[in-house]
Parts: C-alpha cells; sequence; structure tokens
C-alpha cells in the first residue's frame, strides 16, 4: 500500500449559488487612518472604509441545505502607504454542518464579525534599530568551517539564548528571535496570523506583548514589535554561508517539553522545495516539534540561518525537518531596512 505522507507546521473567491437563504447582512471594513487598501484572500476589494453585502448565512448557519454559506476561510489583508500592514483573520471554522436527520453537507466557515476595524501603525514608530547580518560580498571566502573565535557550543547558546522568545497566542504558541536592539521579532507567520499581538516570554522571565507588525503574504515570515531598547539580538547569515552537512543549533519552546531548549544536528540539505512552501529551505535532522515555530536555526557562530517552520511526517521516516532561510528573512526586512541594500 503507498506510504502516506503530510507536512505539520510546527506550531499550527466566494462560493455561492442562487437560492432562497437567509436575508442578507453588510460587512464593513475600517481603518484608522482610512483610505487603506484592501484585498480579500488576495484580491483587491477597494479602500477603507469598504463595505460589502454578503449572505446572512456568513454570520450565521443556513437554515437550509441549499442556503448561502460559506465554503472557505477569509483574510482581510489591508496596507496604506508608510504604515506597516496588517492582516485580519475574518473567520472561524471549519465546522462541520450535519443535519439533523444524519446527512453531511460539509464544511463551513463564519464570519466573526460584521465589521472589521484596524489601528494601522506609521513604519517609522515599528521599524527602527539596526539588522545584523553576515553577507558575504562577491569574491569573499564563504562558510563557517568550526566554532568562532575559539568557542564552544555552550559559548555559543549562553550568547543566543537571551535572544529567543516563546511567544504565546490564544491558542497557539510558538517561538521567535530578536532581529534588532529596538524589540523587532522575527517568528513563522503561521504562528501570529489572526492575532493582533502575542504574549512574549523572554529567556529572564520578562513577560511583554508583542504586537504583529506585518505578515508576508508570500512566505511564512511575521515580524512582532516589543515596545523598548537594548533586547539581546542574532546576527543573520545569508544561505551562501550555509554549507552542507555543518553543524546546526535548533533552539525553541517545543510543546511538553521544558522552555528555551537545545537540540542538534547538521544541514541535511539546501534548496527550494515546492512541497514545504516558497523560499528557499534547510533540511536539517536536529530535532523539531511543535512550539519550535519561529525558532531560530544557527550556525556553529551562533548566526541565525533559519527559521524552524516544519517537519515532515511520514511513517518510517524521521529526521526531515525544516528551516526558512535567513536570506528569505532578510529579503522581508529588506522592505523596511534599505540599509542592508539589494538582494
Amino acid at each position: 500500500m503507498a506510504s502516506r505522507s503530510q507536512f505539520y507546521l510546527l506550531g499550527i473567491t466566494l462560493l455561492c449559488i442562487f437560492v432562497p437563504s437567509a436575508r442578507a447582512d453588510t460587512l464593513k471594513i475600517t481603518s484608522t487612518p482610512p483610505g487603506a487598501s484592501v484585498e480579500i484572500d488576495g484580491v483587491s476589494v477597494g479602500t477603507t472604509p469598504y463595505q460589502e453585502d454578503v449572505p446572512g448565512g456568513y454570520f450565521h448557519k443556513t437554515r437550509t441545505a441549499l442556503g448561502r454559506r460559506l465554503q472557505h476561510p477569509m483574510i482581510a489583508r489591508i496596507s496604506l502607504l508608510g504604515y506597516a500592514t496588517k492582516e485580519v483573520q475574518m473567520t472561524e471554522g471549519p465546522m462541520n454542518w450535519v443535519s439533523l436527520k444524519g446527512h453531511n453537507h460539509g464544511e463551513y466557515w463564519l464570519l466573526k464579525l460584521n465589521r472589521f476595524h484596524v489601528d494601522l501603525d506609521p513604519l517609522s514608530k515599528m521599524f527602527t534599530g539596526t539588522i545584523n547580518a553576515d553577507i558575504p560580498k562577491p569574491g569573499e571566502a564563504q562558510g563557517r568551517v568550526d566554532l568562532s573565535a575559539g568557542s564552544s557550543l555552550e559559548d555559543v547558546i549562553e550568547r543566543a539564548k537571551p535572544a529567543v522568545v516563546r511567544l504565546k497566542g490564544f491558542f497557539k504558541s510558538g517561538s521567535g528571535f530578536f532581529v534588532t536592539e529596538s524589540g523587532l521579532i522575527a517568528t513563522n507567520a503561521h504562528l501570529a496570523r489572526g492575532e493582533n499581538s502575542l504574549l512574549a516570554l523572554l529567556a529572564g522571565g520578562q513577560q511583554l506583548t508583542a504586537k504583529v507588525v506585518h505578515i508576508d503574504p508570500d512566505r511564512d515570515i511575521a515580524l512582532l514589535k516589543i515596545e523598548g531598547d537594548d533586547f539581546p539580538c542574532l546576527t543573520l547569515a545569508a544561505t551562501s554561508n550555509v554549507r552542507q552537512g555543518e553543524t546546526v543549533i535548533a533552539l525553541g519552546n517545543p510543546g511538553g517539553g521544558m522552555p528555551f531548549t537545545v537540540t542538534r544536528g547538521i544541514v541535511s540539505a539546501v534548496g527550494k522545495f515546492s512541497a514545504a512552501g516558497p523560499g528557499i529551505w534547510i533540511q536539517t535532522d536536529a530535532a523539531l516539534n511543535p512550539g519550535n515555530s519561529g525558532g531560530p536555526l544557527l550556525n556553529s557562530a551562533g548566526e541565525v540561518i533559519g527559521i524552524n517552520t516544519l517537519k515532515l511526517e511520514r511513517s518510517s521516516v524521521s529526521g526531515i525537518n525544516f528551516a526558512l532561510s535567513a536570506t528569505d528573512l532578510l529579503a522581508v526586512l529588506r522592505k523596511f531596512y534599505p540599509a542592508l541594500g539589494p538582494e
């Protein structure tokens, strides 16, 4: 029998038919300041304040099997020049609709509210500080041969651990890490999506609010912001520095285990891997588990070479885990930190 495989994230067009259904209702999306572009499921629909009449069955289950019902999730993306883009998870679900007679009518989603409002944050306040990046210039030697400056593995972990954070939302948790001293945190989009903010727990015991300030529409990358200064941060290393077979260290907060834990492995492979998603991926045998999402994958110099993202679960297979490359993270950060230079 053919084997079955599935990828697990380490955290976690409107289809209608013209039949009698629940009465229509009005969906509204507003922002401060107004005039922001609105995309729903990647399709531009207008600017704020935006409103649209939708079937009442999108807010509550329709009364008949033929009624209009929402058969997919909806995400709104609100953007305005000079402000951080916000993404809003508009629906809850999926729910399984079974009639009183036991007939299964499939899955459906419900809109959480009939009005969504977002306060947009100026980029000048969100994206401050300095990004430290190891990006070799053409002709320079590439790759890390051994631990830097005679440091032991224990020394590298001791230096990196204070820059790692544990992130908690209402129904999910994961990891992240500081990329600037001014409180900018990188993590996975699948951890931040649908949240306005996450609770950030630092290795030293502090609990702070991390506001979601950017979710990349293409890559599984999100940026969060904590108010404050002098946070320990990690250096990002371009993918050209990564060598197959080199030692790597994964830091994070696996569910069911102790927080701020460390696993060790090697780089198994580097490159594009469409089954995992867009971007450049680093495959590693360093153990990753739910809760490791968004944590850093480090080289032996303590530099971030990737964001721990997912693992492959398949019968008779183990040690196939993936981190989205720091090169992809740098591509996102360049939108807000032009000093990083072109790709």
